[in-house]
């Protein structure tokens, strides 16, 4: 099922016109914690959704194999002279996330708006595709956004019906309580991070 073009040319122009009121202009509260904290560790790391790639930066910095996609052209074209500005190397797509099929898994995965950019009748097969990329025992760091409105983007992402999302049959929730991050407009991401569990 891919992404319709229309969807595409929305996320394309918003970059284009500088209307992402979404861009902090640096990496995300909840990356610098998890890896303050040692739960999120160096090695092969997707960021799906990665918009100006921030994250990307942060983490090729620290001595991560990082993957950045986006479908967005001027996102990519962004991150692409953030790296060289900064001299680090990262690898950076521009495609269709849910028909790109990476080379081989991934040790993590940090999915932090990429999951409530995209209407919800699309997110059984996304979060598939989160579990395809990651080894089995790899871990996702996601944030899920919660708004309290209906309609979106950005989507609400209620937390009983992402745990049937992300259900226990094929994830292991960490225990630990989530990661709060708020925004300036009044919504809020709540960070959990998930273990793929063994086939």
């Amino acid at each position: 099922m891919p992404i319709p073009d229309h969807i595409i040319e929305f996320w394309e122009q918003r970059y284009r016109d500088e209307n992402t009121p979404w861009d902090r202009g640096e990496p995300s509260p909840a990356l610098r914690h998890w890896l303050a904290t040692g739960a999120l560790r160096v090695g092969r790391i997707l960021v799906p959704g990665c918009g100006r790639g921030y994250e990307v930066v942060e983490l090729a910095q620290r001595g991560f194999e990082v993957v950045g996609i986006d479908t967005a052209p001027a996102a990519v074209a962004s991150l692409e002279r953030h790296l060289a500005e900064t001299r680090v190397t990262a690898e950076v797509i521009c495609a269709d996330l849910l028909e790109w099929e990476p080379e081989r898994e991934f040790d993590a995965i940090y999915e932090q708006t990429c999951l409530c950019a995209m209407a919800p009748p699309v997110w059984r097969e996304y979060s598939r595709l989160l579990g395809e990329w990651l080894r089995p025992g790899g871990l996702l760091f996601v944030l899920f956004m919660q708004t309290g409105q209906p309609g979106g983007p950005p989507y609400h992402c209620d937390i009983t019906a992402m745990r049937e999302l992300f259900g226990t049959a094929h994830w292991q929730w960490d225990a630990t309580p989530p990661v709060p991050v708020p925004h300036g407009s009044g919504i809020r991401e709540l960070g959990y991070v998930l273990r793929r569990r063994q086939p």
